[in-house]
């Protein structure tokens, strides 16, 4: 990926129309990220759409407190929690998303994580899992939008890339078959350069771990 290219307009409507609710509403894909040099990257809509995992259950072994799930999607990790009699909420742009939570059992809004948010300040784990470390194109505005919406001493669990990636771009949803969705900035950062980025904004790394070929840093934000 290359650094943003300030030239497109990013719209708030790429998680939540076009090729992201239709894959949701189906549960399968096939769904891309295209890059703006033209890269796929697949994403594992299958995955996001079927119970939670062994890998997911590290993650959710380690929450504490309550628990909001940023970028939900179709709400895994929050019906997850649910069944574990844990409290959580999911929080996802796209009503597919929101709608699909709902079903599975867990409890989730249509909001953005720049949004405000109930509970702001006071939850004791956000989760930024599947990428979604990536969102706004941003991880250091992330992190300090996260460190507002945790309790101090609170913690961030985070799914990061497998290699010491540091990368920005702008994307845009594609189905493969022609229905694209809006350009938008992302992001794609591995262990060590999320470990830099957070000591920058105030967190400490605490834990790191691989499963199933996945990999994940917990992070505490600083009393």
């Amino acid at each position: 990926m290359s650094a943003p290219n300030p030239a497109p307009e990013p719209r708030t409507d790429a998680w939540h129309a076009g090729p992201y609710d239709t894959a949701l509403r189906s549960g399968g894909g096939p769904l891309f990220l295209r890059r703006d040099d033209g890269g796929l990257v697949p994403l594992e809509v299958e995955r996001w759409c079927s119970r939670a995992d062994a890998a997911d259950m590290t993650v959710l072994r380690r929450c504490e407190g309550s628990v909001l799930d940023i970028g939900c999607g179709p709400g895994r990790l929050v019906a997850a929690l649910a069944r574990l009699g844990r409290p959580g909420l999911g929080i996802d742009p796209s009503p597919a998303a929101v709608a699909r939570t709902v079903r599975a059992g867990g409890a989730a809004l249509r909001r953005s994580v720049f949004d405000r948010l109930p509970g702001d300040s006071r939850w004791g784990t956000a989760l930024l899992i599947d990428g979604n470390i990536g969102i706004g194109g941003d991880p250091s505005a992330l992190l300090r939008r996260v460190a507002q919406i945790v309790a101090p001493g609170g913690l961030l669990l985070v799914e990061t890339a497998g290699t010491d990636v540091d990368e920005r771009a702008w994307v845009h949803l594609d189905d493969g078959d022609g229905a694209r969705g809006a350009v938008f900035p992302w992001a794609r950062v591995g262990g060590p350069a999320l470990a830099r980025r957070a000591r920058a904004e105030g967190w400490r790394v605490t834990e790191e771990w691989t499963a199933s070929h996945r990999h994940f840093t917990a992070l505490r934000r600083a009393p």
